[in-house]
């Protein structure tokens, strides 16, 4: 990894319920416990539940940005685990309905943390809304999340169809969550990568890892805990994967898209 820039990760799906979100929080946790410097931005910004998976109520979240007037650095809130968050809210229907200058004022505001983190993660929403599509063109990297259900593949395939045709998106990370075993999971990732083979040329697939099947999931998710802060399958995965998040080879190019951090690039 380029240690002269953070790295910008998203965290998608094309489908809800796979567990992206717990995976976004559990991966800032990861990477806070190996020492790197977490800020966790809740970019599904109208059904929000970083904060709520974490059991915390955050005084301000980016709503306020928008609409009340309240900077940034405010808005910022420091976790127990070592990671800070950007939450956002639920139920506020105006922040589904973001304008561009909404989104670029995020932007602006996102990119005075330069200094201050090693890795950046969007938690986006599932699907392939404008801002699911919007953050998935802002960031360097992007990690797919998906199961072994039909219509979780299916809405991958429908997502990584819509960057790749609409806008020119062609790399992808792939994580495949909740299966029984390293077999189930390259299944999955194959039976992707050969749709995307067949009717998306160009596109390039890199499977990550898998998560595991693990009950402590569960009882993590009932208690507000992040899971990895218990010893376990899924939780030694996770430590892993973002372990070889940090040795991926991130190019300094350019690819035409918004990157946070990376406007002063565009413009020397």
């Amino acid at each position: 990894m380029n240690a002269e820039f953070p790295l910008v990760l998203c965290v998608t799906s094309g489908k809800g319920g796979v567990g992206k979100t717990n995976m976004s929080v559990n991966l800032a946790y990861c990477l806070a416990a190996q020492g790197k410097r977490v800020v966790l931005l809740d970019a599904d910004l109208g059904l929000a539940n970083v904060d709520v998976l974490l059991g915390m109520t955050p005084p301000n979240n980016l709503f306020d940005l928008f609409h009340e007037g309240v900077e940034l650095k405010d808005i910022l809130f420091e976790t127990p685990y070592g990671f800070r968050i950007l939450p956002a809210s639920s139920g506020a229907r105006e922040m589904l309905l973001l304008s561009t200058g909404q989104k670029l004022e995020l932007l602006e505001s996102v990119d005075g943390l330069e200094d201050e983190v090693d890795y950046l993660i969007i938690d986006t929403g599932a699907g392939i809304n404008d801002n699911v599509v919007y953050f998935n063109l802002a960031v360097q990297e992007r990690l797919v999340i998906l199961t072994q259900e039909p219509t979780s593949l299916t809405d991958a395939y429908a997502l990584i169809k819509v960057l790749k045709l609409r806008h020119g998106v062609e790399r992808f990370r792939i994580l495949v969550n909740i299966v029984d075993d390293e077999e189930a999971a390259k299944d999955v990732f194959s039976r992707l990568h050969l749709a995307c083979e067949h009717f998306l040329s160009g596109v390039s697939l890199d499977f990550v890892n898998f998560v595991p099947r693990d009950p402590l999931v569960r009882k993590a998710v009932q208690q507000q805990l992040p899971f990895c802060s218990l010893p376990g399958p899924a939780s030694q995965a996770v430590h892993d994967i973002a372990r070889s998040i940090q040795t991926w080879d991130i190019p300094v190019s350019l690819d035409g898209n918004i990157k946070f951090f990376w406007k002063k690039l565009l413009f020397q």
